[in-house]
C-alpha cells in the first residue's frame, strides 16, 4: 500500500514538473511572440496607423469612443514600425501581422464577402466606418499614394512605407486627391 502511494505521489510530482516546465501557447500567443526579427539582410516595409483627423471632427465621434484608449492623445495608434517583407506579402498581410503583434483590435470583411474581391478593413482600435461621421473610415496609402485597389490586392516591395489613416471626409482630409478628380463630394 505504501509503495502504491509513493508511486502515485512520484507520478504527480513528475507531471507537476513537466507542466510547470512546459509553456503552452495558443496560436495567437505564438504569433505575438514570434514576429520576424528585422536583420540587415531582410527585405522590409514600414507600417503606421493614425487617427489624428478625428481631433478636427471630435464632435462627430461616437461618445463611447471619446477616450485615450481609442483615440490616443497624439492620434498615433501604431508609430512607424519596420516589418519583415515575405514573398507575396500584401498591405493586408503586414497590417494583420502588426495588429496581432501589437495587440491592436482589428475587424475586417473577407475578400470572398466583398464585391470588390479584396479584404475591407471595417475597424481598427474600435474605430469603425461611420464612427466619426457619415464619411469616416479607414484608408491606406503606400509611399504617399492612395492605391485604387483593396489592401489584400496590393503586393508590396522592399522599402515601401504603408500608412493606415482614419478619414472623416471620404479621404479629402487625408490628401486623397483621386476623390476630387473623380468628382467625389466632401462635407
Amino acid at each position: 500500500m505504501k509503495k502504491d502511494i509513493l508511486a502515485v505521489f512520484g507520478i504527480v510530482l513528475i507531471l507537476a514538473v513537466l507542466i510547470n516546465g512546459t509553456h503552452v501557447q495558443s496560436v495567437d500567443e505564438y504569433y505575438l511572440t514570434h514576429i520576424d526579427d528585422v536583420t540587415p539582410e531582410c527585405k522590409t516595409v514600414t507600417l503606421s496607423i493614425r487617427c489624428d483627423t478625428i481631433f478636427r471632427n471630435y464632435d462627430d465621434l461616437d461618445p463611447a469612443l471619446r477616450s485615450k484608449e481609442f483615440v490616443p492623445e497624439d492620434g498615433v495608434i501604431l508609430p512607424p514600425t519596420e516589418y519583415v517583407l515575405r514573398d507575396g506579402d500584401t498591405v493586408f498581410d503586414i497590417l494583420d501581422r502588426a495588429v496581432r503583434h501589437g495587440r491592436i483590435q482589428m475587424e475586417f470583411q473577407g475578400a470572398e464577402e466583398n464585391p470588390f474581391g479584396s479584404v475591407y478593413i471595417q475597424g481598427i482600435n474600435y474605430l469603425y466606418e461611420f464612427s466619426c461621421g457619415p464619411l469616416s473610415g479607414w484608408m491606406y496609402r503606400v509611399d504617399g499614394e492612395f492605391p485604387s485597389c483593396g489592401c489584400s490586392r496590393f503586393e508590396l516591395c522592399d522599402g515601401q512605407n504603408i500608412e493606415w489613416v482614419y478619414t472623416c471626409d471620404l479621404g479629402q482630409d487625408v490628401g486623397a486627391e483621386w476623390i476630387k478628380e473623380s468628382g467625389g463630394q466632401g462635407k
